[in-house]
């Protein structure tokens, strides 16, 4: 497209180049002028050709006003005394420069154009030339004005296309990047939540398996057949786990109807049942709905709170307080381990933390010394509701 522009840029300024230099040659090869009447028109007609390309030359300078009104005084007052002192208004003509004029046409010189179709009628004064001579003269002029408003139509018309073509396809390269960016972000947030997911299921799972090892070993020689039962059990909550694991890769279960506190003690009961520690599980007000999502945060967050308290911790008792308020939940966990130092979060808890804070709630953990840690929780229902 940038290619057409300069065509017709070059184009017209050839015609006009050409037009002045047969000028010239006229002038050099007619009889009957003085030297000095020779030497003045041929700087006149040097004057006309090189003074407007001061203003405007091809993809160089684009000051349209300046070779307008240029051309006009000098090209235009060099066409009127040629029409005076022929006395013969066909033996000239203006119509190369009207087109040029046309052509760098801007709202600004509109105001020649009247001015370009009465310069012929200067013959008129001396009464020496028809009118219909005048009048044809004029037309032609005011033809090739248009003629050249018409091809910088065109040309625009080629480099709006230009530029609007540009534009889309500077527009595609950035929705395809954007695109690639959210996909990226979008692989990255599962990663994240699926390193999480895994993070505490296997947290969880693996602690109740080595303590429930740990007791088969110290059976294995005193009490065989109990040791025995104590393996089978493992391997159930090994089978167990594995299916718990696909359904998070495959995203199994999203629709299956349970409650929190239903899944809740499902998890609490498979805990005691293969560690021996002591849960006391509390529940306060009445259990809102909420999505498959919200429920798995929330047990995600306890399967990782008590991880920490028998991984870390050594604690033998656990309290879990589920509070159903008029306007949160809140989670309460503690336990009576061993402290944790400050500020001395693992990626344990930083994962509660994110997810807790993902629903927009608060999470914090107090640790006392010879006393308990506390994990507490506060969800906002707006957003578990909104989840739903």
């Amino acid at each position: 497209m940038k290619k057409i522009s300069s065509i017709m840029d070059w184009g017209i300024f050839a015609l006009r180049s050409y037009n002045y230099i047969v000028l010239l040659l006229q002038i050099f090869l007619k009889s009957g002028y003085s030297n000095q009447q020779l030497l003045g028109n041929t700087i006149w007609l040097l004057a006309a050709f090189i003074i407007p390309i001061l203003g405007w030359f091809p993809q160089l300078r684009r000051n349209k006003s300046w070779f307008s009104i240029s051309e006009l005084l000098l090209g235009g007052s060099l066409f009127t005394y040629s029409i005076i002192h022929m006395h013969q208004v066909a033996s000239v003509s203006y119509l190369i420069p009207s087109l040029a004029i046309g052509y760098l046409l801007t709202r600004w010189t509109v105001w020649v154009i009247p001015i370009i179709v009465l310069l012929p009628s200067a013959g008129i004064l001396l009464g020496e030339v028809p009118w219909n001579l005048v009048i044809g003269s004029s037309t032609d002029n005011l033809l090739f004005l248009f003629i050249g408003i018409w091809v910088r139509f065109i040309t625009k018309a080629y480099h709006d296309k230009d530029a609007l073509a540009q534009e889309i396809n500077e527009q595609n390269r950035l929705l395809t990047q954007y695109a690639a960016e959210i996909e990226r972000m979008t692989l990255l947030e599962e990663r994240n939540r699926m390193s999480k997911e895994l993070h505490d299921t296997l947290g969880h799972s693996f602690i109740s398996l080595i303590m429930g090892l740990d007791a088969a070993i110290v059976l294995m020689d005193r009490k065989p057949d109990l040791a025995k039962e104590k393996l089978m059990d493992l391997r159930a909550l090994t089978e167990d786990n594995l299916n718990e694991m696909r359904d998070i890769v495959h995203e199994i279960g999203e629709e299956e109807e349970i409650n929190l506190i239903n899944q809740t003690r499902k998890l609490i009961n498979k805990l005691q049942h293969h560690t021996g520690i002591n849960i006391r599980f509390i529940v306060k007000g009445a259990e809102r709905n909420m999505s498959f999502e919200v429920r798995q945060t929330i047990i995600r967050v306890i399967q990782e709170s008590f991880t920490n308290a028998l991984k870390h911790g050594k604690a033998s008792e656990i309290e879990l307080i589920l509070h159903f308020t008029a306007d949160d939940l809140q989670m309460i966990i503690r336990n009576n381990g061993s402290p944790i130092e400050k500020n001395a979060y693992g990626f344990g808890l930083i994962s509660m933390k994110s997810r807790i804070e993902s629903l927009s709630g608060s999470f914090s953990i107090d640790s006392v010394l010879n006393a308990c840690t506390e994990v507490r929780c506060v969800i906002p229902y707006k957003e578990v509701e909104s989840n739903v």
